[in-house]
């Protein structure tokens, strides 16, 4: 799927310019769905968080149970020699991906050591100053670990997420708000999300049903060491609805602003405009 321009993929050992074909219609991650990736970003010569986006697509793929084959470390390198090729002004998203090749047990189970490795590089622009979110409920929600692998940055789980937003799209909006088996508030369809209430940032509890992510974390952090509190709660729609600001937070984009849910406006107040300053800020030290 192409997505974005000047495209670069490493397979086989070696980077290839364009999208190369790297799966095969037999590959068990073509038909039983055993693909699991990681986006990254590289941004005026910066790609924060790295390292942990390469760990963290090594474990999606021991939660599918296929076997990771490069190590963080030697992910991280392949990268840096893949980014070479681009401006440092360029902005890139940076996706490693696993897939299981063969079935073992009743073909359905990843026969372990068979595994397929490719890095897509994309240039595909930052989001534009001043671009903002509208939200809306969806009648679907996350699932619990018991019936899927919500503990993995996995592709089987997007089709759900798909569904969410042409249900969000179709009402108007951009993107969908999300409950979990619980009916609390999980995540949005694409990306973490964070609400403000007299200056004290509020984020949905991890409980199993979405991956916290490493942006997320990183917002979290940051935010704490300027003094921000930021409380890891359970969280509902009318909290959302009483919210002073609310942002997304994920790879792509890093803060996206919210303007709406359903028939609440907000502001982009200063805390949204503060956590992405605070993010860009530390990309820049680190």
């Amino acid at each position: 799927m192409v997505t974005g321009t000047n495209i670069r993929t490493y397979f086989d050992g070696r980077w290839h310019d364009g999208d190369v074909s790297v799966i095969r219609a037999a590959d068990h991650g073509a038909w039983l769905g055993s693909n699991v990736f990681d986006g990254a970003r590289y941004v005026n010569g910066m790609a924060p968080d790295l390292t942990a986006h390469c760990a963290r697509v090594n474990r999606s793929a021991e939660a599918l149970l296929v076997t990771p084959t490069v190590t963080p470390e030697d992910m991280v390198k392949i990268v840096w020699d893949g980014l070479s090729a681009y401006a440092k002004d360029a902005a890139v998203y940076i996706r490693p991906m696993y897939w299981a090749l063969d079935g073992g047990y009743s073909a359905i189970l990843p026969k372990p050591g068979a595994t397929g490795f490719a890095i897509s590089l994309e240039q595909i622009p930052m989001a534009p100053d001043g671009a903002s979110v509208s939200l809306t409920r969806t009648q679907f929600r996350r699932p619990v670990m018991e019936d899927a692998v919500v503990n993995a940055k996995a592709a089987c789980l997007y089709p759900n997420n798909a569904r969410m937003l042409a249900e969000a799209r179709a009402k108007g909006f951009d993107n969908a708000l999300v409950a979990d088996a619980m009916g609390n508030v999980a995540e949005s369809a694409t990306s973490n999300v964070f609400m403000v209430k007299d200056g004290t940032v509020f984020t949905p509890v991890p409980n199993g049903t979405f991956l916290a992510g490493i942006t997320r974390a990183r917002h979290i952090s940051n935010l704490r060491a300027d003094g921000v509190e930021v409380v890891e709660n359970v969280l509902s729609f009318g909290d959302f609805h009483a919210a002073d600001e609310v942002f997304l937070s994920g790879n792509m984009n890093k803060v996206t602003p919210v303007t709406a849910f359903d028939d609440t406006q907000y502001q982009v107040g200063p805390i949204t405009r503060r956590a992405r300053q605070l993010y860009w800020d530390w990309a820049a030290s680190a």
